[in-house]
């Protein structure tokens, strides 16, 4: 072996030796955990997920994530449907409650003084009230269940418990909410027509009263002449005694607390009707969307399956 030969020998045995002795910082690090940890097993490493907002590298939600995917889930128009019909049925409940009250104190001291000839409409009246008492029962667990149905619906189409997942039965429930609603929307269309049928009587005899004040204050012709005749409204047979109320009685009997209530209350209880006519269009609109996202997700969860 020449000289040359020799060299180049050694070069190469120094160099090799040296990148042995070249040891990355990780592979330190590695080491020392082995000599600290001599029977624990290799380190594995494990990809860890960027963090993203408040969600923790574990994968669970942080708070303000929690509260906006609650948020999601709620049924906004079927919330103020409810709260709507709450109201409504509430201040026509009450108020037409006490102003039926009222107004048959006001036909037996001033328009009918013999019983015999309200009995009829006094018993109407009391059963009127007993259904009064039937319709906030209703509406209040009818109410709490639409609210629930919405509630249902929406965290079943915006997926946040999980997958899409309805049956037949839920969809058939959804559709009999529907049907129920739309029936309930035209019934409460009539009872707020009829709630508007005493607020027009109690109308004209306060705008009686008026033109008697007004007859009176000018001296222009006796106000005796000016009379309201209840008869004609239907509401006491034509043989009732008196009857009509004319002139300074009339002006009495407007000047009273049962009339004054009564009247009040009778333009509440109208306006409360007309709220539950609102809160029921409302849950149509909300319950017909619900039934037919539900049945559009339905076909397209089955088409995927396929």
């Amino acid at each position: 072996m020449t000289e040359s030969t020799e060299l180049h020998t050694l070069v190469t045995l120094t160099f090799y030796h040296l990148k042995l002795a070249v040891i990355t910082r990780p592979e330190m690090e590695i080491g020392r955990y082995h000599w600290m940890y001599r029977s624990s097993r290799p380190h594995r490493y494990h990809h860890v997920p960027a963090v993203r907002g408040n969600v923790s590298p574990l994968g669970i939600q942080g708070c303000f994530e929690c509260c906006i995917k609650c948020l999601g889930g709620v049924p906004y128009a079927s919330l103020v449907a409810t709260i709507l019909c709450f109201s409504g049925v509430a201040l026509f409940c009450g108020c037409g409650h006490v102003a039926l009250t009222g107004t048959v104190s006001i036909l037996e001291q001033h328009f009918s003084t013999t019983a015999s000839d309200h009995a009829l409409l006094s018993e109407v009246i009391q059963l009127m009230q007993y259904v009064i008492y039937g319709i906030a029962s209703f509406f209040f667990l009818y109410g709490i269940i639409l609210l629930a149905e919405g509630f249902y619906t929406t965290s079943a189409v915006k997926e946040l418990h999980g997958e899409f997942k309805t049956t037949a039965c839920g969809r058939c429930i959804s559709g009999m909410f529907v049907f129920l609603t739309y029936v309930l929307g035209v019934a409460w269309l009539g009872v707020f027509g009829f709630s508007a049928v005493p607020v027009f009587m109690f109308y004209n005899i306060w705008s009686t009263c008026e033109v008697i004040k007004s007859l009176q204050i000018n001296m222009t012709v006796p106000g005796d002449q000016i009379c309201v005749d209840i008869r004609q409204y239907g509401i006491i047979p034509w043989n009732a005694v008196p009857g009509k109320a004319c002139g300074p009685i009339l002006e009495n009997i407007c000047n009273t607390n049962e009339f004054y209530m009564s009247y009040h209350l009778f333009i509440v209880a109208c306006a409360g009707a007309g709220a539950t006519v609102i809160a029921l269009l409302i849950y149509m609109m909300a319950t017909t969307y619900n039934y037919a996202v539900l049945k559009f997700k339905s076909r397209e969860d089955c088409c995927t399956k396929f």
